[in-house]
């Protein structure tokens, strides 16, 4: 007898448990939903967070916070979500260096795989190629012919080591065949007078950061870094149409969850994400800084950073990088 009623009330307790689970998931959010950008204000992912952030608040009822937490080339901000709870309320937007940072840092304090549950794919930011005036190039295939016949001039600046400009020119030294000198800076509008000036030949950077110096003829526009043009510049041509068939590089991201958050949970913060980068003001305001709008499933993001953790870590490795 004691027996049957301790086994009615483990059921009973296992029940209670799962209608509690239940509950939970058809409530959620029940609370105020966190983005943490791991880096400063104005940049690509802080406004990519904030315009979600707005829509996210309407579609889920709920408040949708963004906090800011940079530091140690967007560890500190992505370590502080992956150690968060996995209950849906925290929430990290990620950039490229998600996928590179892996290779660059002799040791992460988290997985970017293992400790992450993806959410959604929401973005791509191409990079464009551009050179000093002064540089007798007008296309891919003339530019690498050019660094060949000129490798003492070939200098080119980046935002810094490891960032995705870098990256994008290791890619480019791979499958042209070329070396070029690396001077890196501390961003790249810093890297911007000595470009200008004609101290460094050429540079990959943001569409929305170099295109105002395009414009000005300041420096030549070469071609863009994806595999499809630029809404932004529709006029230039893709490396990879130019010469390097497959070259791809830019910087993108996303919004990931911590490892062991609910399925449904997710499900639900990606149809309020996708829902949100379908909204006319919000592509909008994203193409107007040369962001190109991405979407799709937990799954699709999934594999985006597998592939380029991949892909980079074999740039990395080619290129002799030697992690921090």
């Amino acid at each position: 007898m004691a027996i049957r009623n301790w086994l009615r009330l483990a059921i009973a307790a296992a029940g209670l448990a799962l209608a509690a689970q239940d509950a939970a998931a058809q409530t959620y959010p029940a609370r105020s939903v966190k983005i943490v950008v791991p880096a400063t204000t104005g940049g690509a992912i802080d406004l990519i967070a904030r315009s979600l952030a707005e829509k996210m608040s309407v579609s889920l009822a709920q408040p949708v916070v963004v906090e800011n937490k940079p530091g140690a080339s967007n560890n500190l901000g992505t370590d502080f979500v992956a150690k968060s709870a996995p209950d849906g309320y925290t929430l990290v937007i990620v950039a490229s260096s998600h996928a590179t940072n892996k290779h660059l840092f002799k040791s992460l304090p988290y997985d970017p795989v293992r400790d992450f549950e993806p959410v959604v794919y929401t973005h791509v930011v191409p990079l464009l190629l551009a050179v000093h005036p002064s540089v007798g190039a007008k296309n891919v295939l003339e530019l690498v012919a050019w660094i060949k016949a000129n490798p003492d001039r070939a200098i080119y600046a980046s935002s810094g080591p490891g960032s995705s400009l870098h990256m994008a020119a290791e890619l480019f030294m791979s499958m042209s065949g070329t070396k070029m000198q690396h001077i890196p800076y501390k961003g790249s509008s810093a890297a911007h007078p000595d470009l200008l000036a004609g101290r460094t030949a050429m540079i990959f950077d943001t569409v929305t950061a170099i295109r105002p110096h395009v414009k000005a003829g300041t420096v030549r526009g070469i071609a863009v870094t994806t595999l499809n043009r630029s809404s932004a510049v529709p006029e230039l041509p893709t490396i990879a149409e130019s010469g390097l068939a497959g070259y791809d590089a830019s910087t993108w991201g996303g919004i990931l969850a911590p490892a062991g958050t609910p399925k449904d949970a997710v499900a639900k913060l990606n149809a309020a994400i996708n829902a949100a980068l379908k909204l006319e003001d919000v592509r909008a305001r994203l193409a107007g800084a040369g962001v190109e709008i991405q979407g799709g499933t937990p799954e699709r993001f999934a594999n985006v950073i597998r592939d380029e953790i991949e892909k980079w870590g074999r740039i990395v490795k080619e290129a002799g990088i030697q992690p921090e």
